[in-house]
């Protein structure tokens, strides 16, 4: 009979092909089904859209697809296309590198990147990253190592530190910082140890009263949103304590996220509380809260400064009598005084603006009870610690079905943008603020915006005023009494407003990169498009600092990029140390990117119940020199920094099947592989072989070659041994790591296979 293999793209049909040929069949490629039934071979392949096989017979026939093969993983189909996802923007990588940005190379240090280079290395091309360190001095990186250079973090590119080539600098700052991850992360670990060890509460979900209190969301979810909430359910539901990180947006969804999670844990019998940074906003959840839960019998509270003695009174005594069911609150709620009789969850809104000595009190209770966090720009160390993977991490980066991004505009004072700004929102039946952070001259320029604009009615708000007359002025404006709202940063987590559509923020320049994210999403929450004007000096009297915090904030217009604020904000910054509160340390001497990795494998030892040896040697580098050409060449790809991204996924790949996955994917978007660029994924496979065994390096030419092993390796020494014995002529032990063979492999395609069947026979690797 004849059976025709079908694949969904000209990549997968090229794997396909490599594959169905390493295991001795020889099919042949046919355009379609008529050139396959006119073809004489038995098996052949072709690319085409189909999900199941089927078999005719009559005439003989089979089709088979590449997913029944399992070369390919079934198309999942979602309602909605789901936004671009985070590989990308976790840690903007090399994608933007300029010459002279800074790098770290795991081993030799911080250097200054000087473009890719094209070097003849014994009438081989090969294509390396050159790093120029202090004195001058070069290293030019081969392109399958780029696993160990990463984008300096930690610091301004100016304050990066630059090593020398051949000192002990780095060796030793290497050491002091892998001994501080080993230090953090045993502290970190103690922490979450002590949730593990006592025994959380699983929350039972009653089914259909949890679908009838879901349907009362007015809005579609989005596709991210429903993750983020299977996520905190699960989490719930699960016996271990929760400690979760939802971010996203403003105006994404989060609180949903949270209405659902304190749904869940009052039906399981517990008290929630609802821990907010300002008075406004613990007003707003309040009444969100009360809303939602009217037709659910659940008693719903709010404690912050704005009640009097009596109400306080009532409130403390209801948490500990367990007759209030959600409490919303500021910090007040973590005061001695409160008492609750059955705590099982506490929602934290906006973490990175409470003080140290709140944060400490937040972790004491990180022990004991479930903790869900929603920020919409997570600070550096929130961000560090989910990275690290000793928080859990859920991103909502899908906007809501219509939503537009906000306009944002930076300029110099001027009188006509705010006339214009404003007359135009006011026309339309918005709203506007006004963001002016001095109190001192706050009068001052509220004379100047209503000479300006005299058609908009105009109040003023700060914190310096007299508690209940600022909460009218808030009122007033959610209640559309008047139409522009001067103030300072104040309305920050402040309260949703849709029809408060456009921003005028003054002197932009003096606040940070969070605050001006979370001034700007205080419009453009509902459907209309919102504007954000920033008011900035001259930019020659900016310092670099605040110029790249208003170059960060106007690139990051699109929706859902709060996420990726948080890695700019990692940069400007300083990445800050896990505990305690300094911003710099070991972190500015190594960068964010290598002291992260230094943590995750700290933990990953911890967690196995090993000593970390941070700069142990099996996580040296593995030296493979096989006299073969491996690159991408420019006529493929010429673009350099796409083509540096590209060389960086592929040596970071960590199985087979990632780097089959990328071979599809480099087919199907710049077309067939040229001869080099396939060597580099063979080379790249015959790596993961190897380091798998702890092989340190691999030399191969036309007559033979060697294994080098380290002290570590997990290769079968019997296997060795038998090697050796059955075949003296081709193999000799060169001392106890040392494996010296012989063979006369011309081509390299030979020369990878017959390493590979070494490999292969020298240890029994977990087939991918």
């Amino acid at each position: 009979g004849k059976t025709l293999v079908v694949a969904s793209s000209a990549g997968r049909c090229e794997i396909t092909l490599a594959l169905l040929l390493e295991r001795g069949f020889k099919p042949t490629k046919v355009r379609d089904w008529n050139e396959f039934i006119d073809k004489d071979s038995p098996l052949a392949i072709t690319v085409g859209q189909l999900t199941e096989g089927l078999l005719l017979p009559e005439s003989d026939l089979r089709v088979v697809t590449t997913q029944q093969l399992g070369i390919e993983k079934p198309k999942q189909h979602s309602r909605r296309r789901k936004s671009g996802r985070y590989a990308g923007i976790i840690i903007r990588e090399l994608s933007d590198l300029q010459v002279g940005a800074p790098v770290v190379h795991e081993e030799y240090g911080v250097g200054r990147y000087h473009g890719l280079k094209n070097l003849v290395v014994d009438s081989i091309a090969t294509e390396f990253l050159q790093i120029e360190y202090a004195g001058g001095d070069k290293l030019y990186v081969p392109v399958h190592s780029l696993h160990l250079v990463s984008r300096y973090t930690g610091a301004a590119p100016e304050l990066a530190p630059l090593h020398r080539l051949g000192s002990d600098q780095w060796t030793k700052a290497k050491r002091k910082a892998a001994y501080q991850a080993r230090d953090t992360a045993a502290e970190l670990l103690n922490l979450y140890a002590q949730r593990a060890a006592k025994k959380g509460t699983a929350f039972p979900l009653l089914e259909d009263a949890y679908q009838q209190f879901s349907s009362q969301f007015l809005f579609e979810e989005t596709d991210d949103q429903l993750e983020a909430i299977q996520h905190v359910l699960s989490d719930l539901q699960s016996e271990k304590s929760m400690d979760r990180v939802i971010c996203g947006d403003v105006g994404f969804g989060k609180t949903e996220v949270a209405l659902r999670a304190a749904f869940a844990a009052i039906h399981a019998g517990y008290q929630v509380a609802v821990l907010v940074p300002t008075t406004l906003l613990a007003q707003q959840h309040h009444r969100t809260f009360t809303d939602r839960f009217t037709n659910w019998a659940a008693n719903v509270e709010l404690l912050s400064r704005f009640r009097n003695k009596n109400d306080t009174e009532k409130v403390l005594n209801g948490l500990s009598d367990g007759s209030i069911d959600i409490v919303i609150g500021t910090h007040k709620l973590l005061q001695g005084k409160t008492k609750f009789k059955r705590l099982g969850l506490v929602i934290i809104d906006e973490e990175h603006r409470f003080g140290v000595r709140h944060k400490e009190q937040l972790k004491r209770l990180r022990a004991e009870v479930d903790i869900l966090t929603m920020t919409a720009t997570p600070i550096p160390r929130t961000l560090n610690m989910s990275l690290g993977g000793l928080r859990d991490l859920s991103l909502i980066a899908t906007p809501p079905v219509d939503r537009v991004s906000v306009k944002t505009f930076i300029s110099e004072w001027s009188d006509q943008i705010i006339q214009e700004a404003v007359l135009r929102e006011i026309r339309r039946g918005g709203q506007v603020y006004f963001v002016h952070n001095r109190v001192e001259d706050i009068e001052h320029i509220a004379g100047k915006v209503r000479k300006l604009a005299p058609e908009a009615q105009t109040k003023v708000a700060h914190g310096q005023m007299p508690e209940r007359e600022l909460e009218r002025i808030m009122l007033d404006f959610y209640h559309q009494r008047f139409n522009l709202l001067l103030c300072s940063t104040i309305i920050e987590s402040g309260i949703d407003i849709p029809s408060a559509n456009t921003i005028i923020i003054n002197r932009a320049d003096r606040l940070g990169l969070a605050q001006l994210y979370q001034l700007r999403g205080r419009v453009g929450r509902s459907y209309h498009q919102a504007y954000a004007y920033l008011f900035v000096p001259p930019r020659r009297a900016l310092t670099a600092d605040a110029l790249k915090r208003l170059e960060a904030i106007e690139a990051l217009e699109a929706l859902g990029s709060g996420f990726t604020l948080a890695t700019h904000d990692l940069e400007i910054r300083g990445a800050g140390e896990l505990l305690g509160e300094e911003q710099s340390g070991q972190i500015q001497a190594i960068g964010f990117t290598l002291y992260n990795e230094f943590l995750t494998r700290a933990v990953k030892s911890l967690r196995a119940g090993k000593e970390p040896d941070l700069l142990d040697p099996y996580n040296q580098v593995l030296e493979l020199d096989l006299g073969l050409a491996a690159l991408i060449p420019d006529h493929y790809m010429p673009d350099v920094h796409i083509r540096l991204v590209q060389y960086k996924r592929i040596a970071n790949a960590e199985s087979q099947n990632a780097l089959r996955e990328l071979q599809v994917e480099f087919i199907d978007r710049f077309g067939l592989l040229p001869s080099p660029t396939r060597t580099l994924f063979e080379i790249t496979r015959l790596k993961l072989l190897a380091h798998q065994l702890g092989a340190v390096k691999i030399q191969a030419s036309l007559s033979g070659g060697q294994i080098r092993f380290g002290e570590h390796s997990t290769m079968d020494p019997l296997a060795l041994l038998s090697l050796v014995e059955d075949q003296p002529e081709d193999y000799r032990l060169d001392g106890p790591f040392r494996l010296r063979f012989k063979w006369d492999q011309e081509s390299g395609e030979d020369r990878i296979r017959a390493l590979e069947t070494i490999l292969a026979q020298l240890g029994a690797h977990e087939a991918d």
